[in-house]
């Protein structure tokens, strides 16, 4: 590390670690505040505590710190009239000193301190739906399977928790998903009117008989001085998906339900009425995925994404489409546009829908009409938007917009797509790279982009190491600030970081992804290498020391590079796919993956048959609490190449870093910097010719 990279806070990770994350926006009714949700590392370094700010939501004022808990908030909504709610594990004055499970927490907007509003045995989940007309919302909490009430919910959590049972049985698939097993609580939706909470005085109640049998005691009522979530569905089982949307008058619930076959699931809309509970289908098509309602602000209108079930043959467009709240007259828009919409929202007049979209390298704002007209593209800068939220009095856009230079910021778009920065808690801090944006020729023709970060001082004369950074997905694209994968640490250290986007990414069309479809060996392996070669011809990166590295399908390709070509110096791989047969039946998403190879192509593209023509220095890192890519696949990768690999003094030049209490993502801030140490480490060793070196922390 140059004493100049020192002076960035990405010279040291510990410094890194200790940079404020704005993870959330809320807009309130009016259009003039903006809550923002902002993470801050823990005293102790080991998390994350997270707090709500306020800012004005005119780029006017400063902002100001709602709350403050050890415990932190998160998922933070306005209600109608303008309270906050919000998620928290705060302590609560009212309930049991045992409790420590998150509830719904409600701030008023007239002052006071914030009230939790729910008191779940198990907890509350997150803020599914909010109306804008009333006071109401969707929570999504969690029950035991055989609970027939909350109380009864209770009771069975306390008797697990007495006899230390936590074994679950299952009769459905999936059992795990990405990083926590499954069960055996089933989430419920609940509404919930937060106007409906009483401030009384209570009187404490003593303890039932503290010697009756365990489960036997009957549990607590239910506060009466809280509003009681109302469930609107009793018999759940597994079947939310992704997206709720509540009528603005609370009346009616428009959400996303899985139907489970197999293996497999499609998503459905299903209407519930919130007073009687009554459910009604939408719209539900075999072998199509329709999800993530919004409705409009009048309530009058429903949109969504529908996608057909993509198969080996092809991918399948994400489509937009709208209808009555009833589901009659539905149609599709933006039928020309060739883009996958990744947030949705109505416009302030509901004669077009807001969406954010990957497109070429960026996640633009667009404006697609109902009518069937032209899509617009809003926003025309260098960034990718998110959590985007309307304001229904001007037309406009409050959001988060970052780049792979620049944090997650709020700002506020004008109809005419300039942007005003808002007010932030969070300075934004100073980065050591240069952001280019290269282009090659791909075999085929077909053209391959990338942004290439160049550390400061790489020129001619003293050109920069290239570090290869392989995204994953593969249906993603390299357009947003990560904090989990974050290219300035390298750029810091001296690499310059070239972030392709290879066939499969997202944001350039559907034939474009197409091209990697059910061959994950061949277009996105020769377009990484077309990009790499457009990069080192530069002359200001050192052609002749170079890196690779990605994880999950970036860890696929990392294995693959490894097996077809010695022409990176070390290469990393985290949390990556080695023997396609064993990882199909082992993910937590089998009948996605057996729907999108056919059995002859998992095995063309299955890196673990290329083992022996590795030549290239291998650092394999895996999670134990890996669901999506379980660990067994990095068991295999490491066991294959000891075997082949190791010297007869027992040495061998590949490395592995294992954490047995982390999933896909490493997320603890002590193992971040150890995960980073770790890599920076291995590639120094062989891409520099440094010594080798390891972590004080791994002993």
């Amino acid at each position: 590390m140059t004493d100049h990279a020192a002076s960035f806070p990405f010279g040291s990770l510990d410094d890194y670690n200790a940079l404020p994350r704005i993870e959330g926006v809320a807009l309130s009714p009016d259009g003039d505040r903006a809550v923002l949700t902002v993470a801050t590392l823990r005293r102790d370094g080991t998390g994350y505590e997270r707090a709500l700010w306020e800012v004005p939501a005119d780029g006017s004022g400063s902002a100001r710190r709602l709350t403050r808990s050890a415990a932190g908030e998160s998922g933070a909504v306005f209600t109608a009239r303008g309270d906050v709610l919000f998620v928290s594990a705060r302590p609560d004055a009212e309930a049991p000193d045992e409790d420590e499970a998150a509830q719904l927490w409600l701030l008023p907007a007239a002052g006071g301190e914030a009230r939790a509003i729910t008191r779940l045995a198990g907890g509350a989940g997150t803020i599914a739906a909010c109306a804008e007309g009333v006071d109401r919302v969707v929570l999504a909490a969690d029950l035991l399977r055989s609970a027939l009430s909350l109380e009864d919910d209770a009771r069975l959590r306390g008797l697990r928790r007495a006899k230390k049972v936590r074994a679950i049985l299952h009769d459905s698939y999936p059992v795990r998903f990405w990083d926590h097993d499954l069960g055996p609580e089933q989430t419920h939706l609940f509404a919930v009117d937060p106007g409906a909470a009483g401030d009384t005085i209570e009187v404490p109640v003593a303890d039932g008989d503290e010697e009756a049998g365990v489960g036997d005691r009957s549990p607590a009522p239910y506060p009466s001085t809280l509003p009681r979530p109302r469930d609107l569905t009793p018999h759940p089982g597994r079947s939310f998906g992704s997206g709720a949307a509540l009528s603005p008058d609370g009346e009616s619930l428009v959400a996303t339900v899985s139907v489970f076959e197999g293996v497999n699931r499609r998503h459905r809309l299903v209407s519930i009425e919130v007073a009687t509970g009554e459910s009604t289908m939408l719209f539900d098509e075999v072998g199509v995925d329709i999800e993530r309602p919004r409705i409009s602000h009048d309530g009058r209108s429903l949109a969504f994404v529908r996608a057909v079930k993509s198969t080996p043959a092809a991918p399948t467009q994400q489509e937009l489409w709208v209808s009555a709240l009833d589901g009659s007259d539905a149609r599709r828009i933006g039928s020309d546009w060739d883009r996958w919409p990744a947030e949705i929202c109505f416009a302030a007049d509901d004669a077009s829908l807001i969406v954010v979209a990957d497109s070429d390298g960026r996640a633009p704002l667009f404006r697609v009409p109902l009518d069937g007209g032209t899509v617009e593209q809003i926003t025309a800068d260098d960034f990718a938007y998110a959590h985007a939220c309307v304001d229904v009095a001007t037309g406009e856009v409050v959001a988060l917009r970052s780049n792979a230079v620049t944090p997650p910021h709020p700002v506020r778009v004008h109809q005419d797509g300039s942007v005003t920065p808002l007010a932030s808690p969070v300075p934004a801090p100073s980065h050591p790279a240069n952001l280019v944006e290269v282009e090659a020729a791909a075999d085929d023709g077909a053209r391959v982009r990338g942004w290439l970060l160049l550390p400061d001082g790489a020129s001619p004369e003293t050109p920069a190491p290239l570090l290869l950074w392989i995204h994953g997905g593969p249906l993603s694209s390299w357009n947003a600030w990560s904090w989990r994968w974050n290219p300035n640490l390298a750029t810091a250290r001296g690499y310059a970081v070239l972030l392709p986007d290879p066939a499969l990414s997202t944001g350039y069309g559907l034939a474009f992804i197409a091209r990697g479809w059910n061959a994950w060996g061949a277009a996105p392996y020769t377009d990484l290498l077309a990009i790499t070669d457009a990069a080192v011809a530069r002359a200001d990166v050192d052609a002749g020391r170079t890196a690779a590295m990605g994880g999950s399908f970036g860890g696929y390709m990392a294995n693959w590079i490894a097996g077809h070509t010695d022409r990176f110096r070390a290469i990393v791989t985290h949390a990556s796919l080695w023997a396609l047969d064993q990882f199909a039946g082992t993910t937590d998403s089998a009948g996605y993956w057996k729907s999108i190879f056919t059995p002859e192509a998992m095995v063309e593209n299955s890196p673990h048959r290329f083992v022996d023509d590795i030549r290239t220095p291998l650092l394999v890192i895996h999670g134990d609490r890996d669901y999506r890519v379980p660990v067994g696949e990095g068991l295999r990768l490491w066991s294959e190449l000891a075997e082949r690999f190791t010297e007869e003094d027992g040495s061998i030049v590949h490395r592995y870093l294992y954490f047995p209490d982390e999933n896909h993502w490493i997320l603890k801030p002590q193992h971040a910097a150890v995960w980073y140490e770790t890599v920076f480490a291995f590639l120094d060793e062989h891409v520099r010719g440094c010594e080798p070196r390891r972590p004080e922390e791994l002993g």
